[in-house]
């Protein structure tokens, strides 16, 4: 079996559902992402002061550190939504997964928009506040493994890093939209205003998303590749207990090799706009800027690694994301506390250099290395794995960082750290399964064969 064959750069004239394909996991993985990341924009700014109210009479710090716990919360409960969505997802199919994760998704960023304050709930509030975060959270655990199969099962052979690069440039995309409208609130209201109502706008404004997202999701088709594999009766009758068994090592992989960008990412989502106003006295509209200008480097670097990956392949596309994020970590530190705005705004641009080959590649890469019986489980649960290690508490860790040392170029270290252990993690992926037939698992097997016998 060649490689070459499967990295061929022949022309390929996309099809139309192949366009619709990517329109739906595009659009609909935008949608989920700004509604996860308004409430981490959120945390940065407000939730402190509305509902931990009596943690920030006593200690500001403190109400911070746990409005940033609040968003990693959410992770603790995404393998559990990717373990459900995966055994929908292995039996039933991609499209289903991802209608219920969008309804799931914003339904509970809507019903966040609503919630009363602690001054008007009391306890209550932060407690119905954390409930709707776990809920956003078991949607988002089964929402990418959905959109990435989708993609990347769709895709002819030569272009799987491209396709599965669309789900990706949905984070970006969301984040952008989220920062623009938290931009725009920031700018037509006083501070009063915004923490009286102004900050419920964008989670409202999910109802609208929803039904954009699932008049979109509802029109594509299932994934060839789930149809085939029911046509020939061959799906799992237990994808977990077979994945947990047969392919843990994969998992566990695939789990490391997201965590540092996923940490890094959390920093570029929420951190830096939240530290450069708390802690260097910049304006609000000054790091939402520079938000705004870091998630345009995020979306066109990811676009370019998922598209790259397919000529120079992913793990060499993983590598140079991450040795870019592991030069940068420490470095960037000392531009962001210059206060400047170009200089605040550069520091975050330089890290999505990092991002993007570091991120665009992932589908097609989690694709590959599980057979198609198990591909939803493994792909899913080992990247909500992957967000636990890395994205879950990198803001509450980064925040601990801070005020307990006060130098924020530890932080730094603590990214590269991080940026090292996934670097080693993606160089173990065998090179060899860029390429694999995703439609069975014959190629699978070959490759099994060949590496016993040597």
């Amino acid at each position: 079996m060649s490689q070459t064959i499967y990295l061929s750069t022949e022309g390929h004239e996309m099809t139309r559902e192949e366009k619709k394909v990517l329109a739906g996991t595009l659009v609909g993985t935008t949608i989920e992402w700004y509604d996860f990341f308004i409430y981490a924009q959120a945390a940065g700014f407000v939730l402190a002061v509305l509902y931990f109210e009596p943690l920030g009479q006593e200690n500001q710090a403190l109400a911070q550190i746990v409005a940033w716990a609040s968003i990693g919360i959410s992770f603790l409960f995404r393998p559990l939504g990717a373990i459900l969505a995966g055994w929908l997802g292995d039996r039933f199919g991609r499209k289903i997964v991802l209608v219920i994760t969008l309804m799931g998704m914003g339904g509970a960023t809507v019903l966040i928009g609503l919630l009363p304050t602690y001054a008007t709930l009391g306890i209550a509030a932060p407690m119905i506040l954390i409930f709707l975060r776990i809920l956003q959270g078991l949607s988002a655990g089964g929402e990418w493994g959905g959109a990435a199969l989708l993609s990347v099962e769709h895709a002819p052979r030569h272009k799987r890093g491209l396709f599965g690069a669309y789900p990706q440039i949905g984070v970006p995309l969301g984040m952008l939209l989220a920062t623009g409208f938290m931009f725009g609130l920031n700018a037509v209201t006083t501070e009063e205003q915004f923490l009286e109502w102004g900050w419920r706008v964008p989670f409202l404004f999910s109802f609208v998303l929803i039904i954009v997202g699932y008049l979109i999701r509802v029109k594509v088709d299932e994934s060839p590749v789930f149809t085939e594999m029911k046509e020939r009766k061959k799906e799992s009758s237990a994808p977990l207990k077979e994945l947990v068994t047969t392919h843990k090592k994969y998992t566990f992989l695939a789990a490391l090799i997201f965590a540092a960008n996923n940490a890094a990412g959390y920093l570029v989502i929420a951190f830096f706009a939240a530290y450069g106003v708390s802690h260097l006295g910049m304006e609000r509209t000054e790091t939402l800027i520079a938000s705004l200008i870091g998630g345009v480097g995020w979306f066109c670097f990811t676009l370019f690694g998922g598209w790259v990956s397919d000529r120079i392949g992913r793990v060499r596309t993983f590598q140079i994301g991450y040795g870019i994020i592991i030069v940068w970590a420490v470095p960037m530190w000392f531009l962001l506390d210059t206060a400047s705005l170009p200089l605040f705004a550069l520091a975050i641009f330089v890290l999505t250099v990092g991002l993007g080959p570091s991120y665009g590649p992932q589908s097609a890469l989690y694709a590959e290395m599980f057979p198609v019986a198990i591909r939803f489980s493994g792909v899913s649960i080992g990247y909500a794995l992957g967000s636990i290690i890395g994205g879950a508490f990198a803001a509450t860790i980064a925040q601990t960082i801070l005020d307990t040392t006060g130098k924020s170029w530890l932080i730094g270290v603590y990214i590269a750290a991080l940026a090292v252990m996934s670097f080693l993690a993606v160089s173990v992926v065998p090179k060899r399964l860029q390429g694999i037939n995703l439609t069975d698992d014959s190629d699978r097997e070959e490759l099994t064969i060949l590496k016993s016998s040597r």
